[in-house]
């Protein structure tokens, strides 16, 4: 069951507001935090379905809080970030954020932003089967949307990187182009820059090639995008 329980994390209270009506009016249940301390009392409180989370924040900032929350939760994270946050952005997507809209924003996109993350944290990408998928040792189960490596050690993921891996198990041998990737991850709705796929790629790598700057299972395809080569069963 779906989690729509949405936490937003921003010390700008006019904003808050204004984004918190705008999801509240189309049925989510939202909470604000101004911080780090209120951000951990609500989720004390109750499960949190997704963060909303400000990169500028009084006291630890949202990378720092990003970095933590991705050392114990795979709760989906989408940033707000300064037009001319480019780094920051980079930096955010690299330690574990799905996705992230630049200030100012339109709320509706990021209404439609947040179903599309909720509906892959709780479901995957649509139309693909919930057969457990295996290849070269590991277990892909996406009902349950748990990795583990040929160890049998359960390797977490954040949901968009669960998500390309699966969209790669699913079309093994062949060349998705970063739209291609971004269409499968994402079920056609707006999605986070193709830069942002090279980042979770990258980091896709990190947990499973045993060499990540000389992948043998994510290769690179020159203006063509990547291509999955182990077998899938």
């Amino acid at each position: 069951m779906q989690n729509n329980r949405v936490l937003i994390v921003e010390d700008d209270r006019e904003i808050a507001e204004m984004l918190a009506r705008t999801l509240a009016e189309a049925g989510l249940d939202v909470r604000i935090a101004a911080d780090s301390a209120e951000m951990a009392v609500e989720m004390r409180r109750a499960p949190i379905g997704l963060i909303v989370l400000d990169l500028m924040l009084p006291g630890e900032d949202g990378l720092s809080i990003c970095r933590k929350l991705r050392a114990e939760s795979t709760v989906p994270i989408l940033f707000l970030t300064a037009v001319n946050g480019e780094m920051d952005r980079i930096i955010g997507l690299e330690i574990g954020a799905d996705d992230y809209v630049t200030k100012p924003f339109n709320p509706r996109e990021v209404l439609a932003r947040i179903r599309s993350l909720l509906r892959r944290a709780s479901y995957g990408p649509g139309n693909i089967s919930n057969r457990v998928l295996r290849f070269d040792g590991w277990r892909v189960d996406p009902l349950r949307r748990l990795v583990h490596d040929p160890n049998h050690t359960r390797i977490p993921m954040t949901s968009a990187e669960f998500d390309l891996l699966l969209a790669f198990c699913h079309n093994p041998g062949q060349v998705l182009s970063r739209e291609e990737l971004l269409s499968l991850t994402h079920t056609g709705l707006a999605g986070p820059i193709a830069r942002s796929v090279d980042v979770h790629v990258s980091r896709l790598r990190q947990k499973i090639e045993a060499d990540p700057r000389e992948p043998k299972m994510l290769i690179t395809v020159r203006l063509g995008g990547y291509v999955f080569t182990p077998s899938v069963e």
